[in-house]
């Protein structure tokens, strides 16, 4: 019998993994960790989440109690002694603090418990694959590259936010002290929106695109390319290479690629399209930070009421990477034979209409808990 361990499966990214698994019969069973007070509330949450996705009912009914363990990576040895994981044959991994903010959780939650959690399911007998989320920014890349699949780990200075280098040192720490977990490690680029709900399971990081055009400038040119996936689309390759009986690489990007990235002068014309408005095009300037925080007293003004100082974090953050220009090659994902992804601009609308009244400081809440 397949048994599939999900974390953090209240999630944005583990519940559109949860959707779609139950809607295909994907496994026998499911184990769910989560954090709450008992399993009622475990389960209760789950439910809650699942609905964001329009998981239909009989999807809903055919999760109970027992499919709920309760705990946290920030206090792994509260749960690893549950019998239930003896059974596991499956686990996809992701569980982290995804904060751009400064989370003192994020290292002891995304390293920490982690491995603990790694190491105990490297003597789970059934155990045919971990597959572990990471983050395709985790590599730190080179401006304007075409980045392709790489185990390198760099120095905690080179990161732009602790978030992204707890998660590579945790790849590189599995790799080293867990050599019997047969560990796959899945990397996303950026991951907007649901190719047809929008922004209804979470506005994470798509607030960055509307900000920087309501500004009508930012860090990056309007000829950048950015490289964006649906969470449906993530959700699925996560399936495709956790049940896959053999796969030839360690690291998969689950990414839009060359071919389906998206420079920001679409972007632009994609949402002015959706609020039947006028592109910004030769209105938008490209300036550097300094520029930005010389305008912060305008915020209030566009945004609506704000905390100045987690707008202009906010906007350096996200800044750099939108400069970055890179996209994240798909081949290696292309070639098990996972479709391409939907163009960011194809399914743009969508996240405008489901975020229409939500004010910009609302939409970051998400990304800086």
């Amino acid at each position: 019998m397949s048994s599939l361990l999900i974390t953090g499966a209240t999630g944005f990214l583990s519940g559109a993994v949860l959707a779609k698994a139950l809607s295909e019969n994907a496994f026998d069973h499911y184990l769910l960790l989560v954090r709450a007070s008992s399993a009622e509330e475990g389960l209760s949450r789950i439910k809650e989440n699942l609905q964001r996705f329009a998981c239909d009912e009989k999807s809903l009914s055919s999760l109970s109690l027992q499919n709920i363990i309760i705990g946290d990576l920030a206090e792994p040895d509260r749960f690893l002694n549950d019998e239930r994981l003896l059974e596991v044959t499956h686990v996809i991994n992701a569980a982290a603090v995804a904060s751009f903010g400064e989370n003192a959780l994020i290292w002891k939650v995304n390293v920490e418990g982690t491995l603990k959690f790694a190491r105990r399911m490297a003597n789970v007998r059934k155990l045919k694959r971990f597959l572990h989320v990471g983050t395709a920014m985790s590599c730190i890349p080179e401006a304007g590259a075409l980045v392709t699949e790489s185990i390198t780990h760099k120095e905690e200075e080179e990161h732009l936010v602790q978030y992204t280098w707890s998660k590579s040192s945790i790849e590189q720490l599995m790799l080293e002290q867990c050599p019997a977990l047969p560990l796959v490690i899945a990397r996303p680029s950026i991951v907007v929106g649901h190719s047809s709900l929008g922004c209804r399971p979470s506005s994470s990081i798509f607030w960055v695109f509307r900000m920087a055009l309501m500004l009508g400038k930012f860090m990056c040119s309007l000829g950048d390319k950015i490289d964006v996936i649906p969470v449906d689309y993530c959700a699925e390759a996560l399936l495709m290479l956790v049940k896959r009986r053999t796969v030839e690489e360690r690291v998969y990007h689950v990414s839009a690629g060359d071919e389906r990235s998206v420079s920001f002068a679409e972007i632009d014309r994609a949402i002015a399209d959706a609020l039947g408005q006028p592109p910004l095009s030769s209105d938008y300037r490209q300036v550097d930070y300094e520029d930005l925080i010389q305008c912060r007293r305008e915020f209030k003004t566009i945004y609506g009421p704000c905390n100045e100082r987690l707008m202009l974090r906010a906007m350096r953050l996200y800044g750099e990477f939108s400069r970055l220009n890179v996209r994240f090659s798909n081949k290696k994902l292309l070639g098990l034979g996972m479709p391409h992804p939907p163009r960011f601009v194809d399914y743009i609308r969508h996240c405008v209409e489901t975020t229409r009244g939500t004010s910009i400081p609302e939409m970051m809440k998400v990304d800086f808990k």
